[in-house]
């Protein structure tokens, strides 16, 4: 438990991949004192705190993984919450990073003392200073609940998905899913056969493609474990075929009719009833929104005990919703698969040197440059920052690249006895406006619908990396410290 006068060189806020791998390359490096502050008892970010029935990412498991530490031994091809958690774990301990993880330590404050050139840290265990302040918060951290009216009057149970309610029984309740993005998409299939009544409150339709899951072999694990060759030429695969999504996202937007054709496809397969099938038609370009895999998601809402509704809620009663057409829908259960609130609030407890926080400037504009390093706030560093994140590839290999970023900007500062970076701002200005330039005729902004891919006014891309990721990996591939202004000398 850290005391009052406690001092590191480095403190990480968050224990997920981001922040685990940040420990393990800060040790390759030499670094030996930093610690990573985690709020839950557990490691393993959203992997940890995400448990809904049939949680699992939506990147093949062979490339949603470190570079530097392949398995061999997924089960699936596409990982489950449980198998990812204990990959992390035994990432974690093989590389001894256990140690310089401290939970239940939840940041209540930073900010940058410009006297002292160091970050003054308040924590649920108590207040620290440090050199340097790496936020490896993940952007979907937090659980957002629309404000409906009376939706403090319901009765009956209600929680969101980050949130489940394992002690909950569904078994012949009147569920209601409010949402359908990632998360309901996942869970819907799973809660559908023991629910009595499913009522999926649908906004905008999803596009949905085939995931094409399958279980993998004794014999295949067994050959990727004699050949790790053979697993680095399928995470390449998996990669190439993940990246060419950036020819509908950046590239042209019409590259988007094969994948559309094949979203269509899927759902003239899967949903025969021509009624269900207009509400489930999405109605803006594919990519404009994430899309998502699934092969159940579609059967699931076929079954006669599932209704979709498309329109608006308007209030929450004691046990039902209404809705703008004048219904009023009885439900027992609320489950709320409403998103993320981004940026997250944490973002609000960190300020920089003029006082403003980062969620300030985030709802201001975002901004950053090149996702890891913003104006304003010495000695401070993020992954999956602003223009950090990619919307055509595994979150896995953007994070590595701004691991590696982060890691050689804190070698410069180490060797060359530097005591404050901070980014130009012509640097990031210019940054900036070539994000800008390369979005403004991509699909984030002119494909017809709204999504946290973009502004608050839906005019601009609020913070995906406009490029081929594999461009992004290059330029991050070294600390440019001709971008920043530097001072001091140790």
């Amino acid at each position: 438990m850290p005391n009052s006068e406690e001092h590191v060189s480095v403190a990480v806020v968050g224990a997920g991949f981001a922040g685990i791998g940040l420990g393990v390359r800060l040790r390759e490096a030499g670094f030996e004192d930093f610690v990573i502050l985690e709020r839950a008892g557990e490691l393993g970010g959203t992997w940890q705190a995400n448990t809904y029935p049939g949680c699992a990412c939506d990147v093949p498991s062979a490339l949603y993984s470190y570079s530097f530490a392949p398995n061999p031994e997924w089960t699936r091809r596409y990982g489950t919450q449980p198998e990812i958690l204990d990959y992390l774990r035994t990432v974690a301990l093989k590389f001894g990073v256990l140690r310089h993880i401290r939970y239940d330590t939840e940041l209540h404050e930073a900010g940058w003392d410009d006297a002292r050139g160091h970050w003054r840290i308040n924590t649920s265990r108590g207040s620290m200073t440090a050199d340097v302040l790496v936020s490896a918060i993940g952007p979907f951290s937090e659980a957002k609940i629309p404000e409906l009216p009376g939706i403090e009057n319901f009765t009956g149970t209600q929680f969101h998905s980050l949130h489940w309610d394992h002690e909950h029984d569904l078994a012949g309740e009147r569920v209601a899913v409010i949402g359908t993005g990632a998360s309901a998409v996942q869970f819907i299939p799973e809660i559908q056969p023991e629910v009595g009544q499913l009522t999926v409150f649908q906004r905008s339709a999803p596009w949905i493609v085939p995931r094409l899951d399958w279980a993998t072999s004794a014999l295949e694990r067994s050959v990727l474990r004699r050949m790790p060759l053979l697993g680095k030429a399928v995470r390449g695969a998996y990669f190439a075929g993940i990246e060419g999504f950036g020819l509908v996202g950046f590239v042209d937007k019409r590259f988007r009719h094969p994948y559309e054709a094949l979203g269509r496809l899927q759902l003239r397969r899967q949903v025969p009833d021509r009624r269900l099938r207009e509400r489930l038609t999405p109605d803006y370009m594919i990519g404009c929104k994430r899309a998502i895999f699934s092969d159940a998601y579609y059967p699931a809402l076929t079954q006669p005990n599932v209704e979709v509704v498309i329109a608006r809620i308007t209030a929450v009663g004691p046990r039902s919703l209404r809705t703008d057409d004048g219904v009023e829908h009885e439900v027992d259960t609320i489950i709320w698969g409403t998103g993320f609130g981004v940026p997250p609030q944490v973002f609000d407890r960190v300020r920089g040197s003029d006082g403003r926080s980062m969620g300030e400037l985030y709802r201001d504009r975002p901004q950053s440059y090149l996702g890891t390093t913003v104006t304003g706030f010495p000695n401070f560093f993020t992954t999956l920052g602003p223009f950090g994140a990619a919307g055509n590839q595994s979150a896995i290999y953007m994070i590595e690249a701004q691991i590696r970023y982060i890691v050689d900007a804190l070698r410069t500062m180490r060797d060359k006895g530097l005591q404050r970076i901070e980014v130009r701002q012509e640097a990031q200005q210019a940054f900036l406006r070539e994000m800008d330039d390369r979005s403004r005729d991509t699909v984030w902004v002119t494909g017809n619908c709204r999504s946290y891919y973009q502004t608050a006014d839906g005019s601009a891309n609020a913070g995906l990396y406009p490029n081929w990721s594999f461009e992004y990996a290059r330029r991050t591939s070294r600390f440019d410290a001709d971008a920043y202004l530097t001072s001091g000398v140790r």
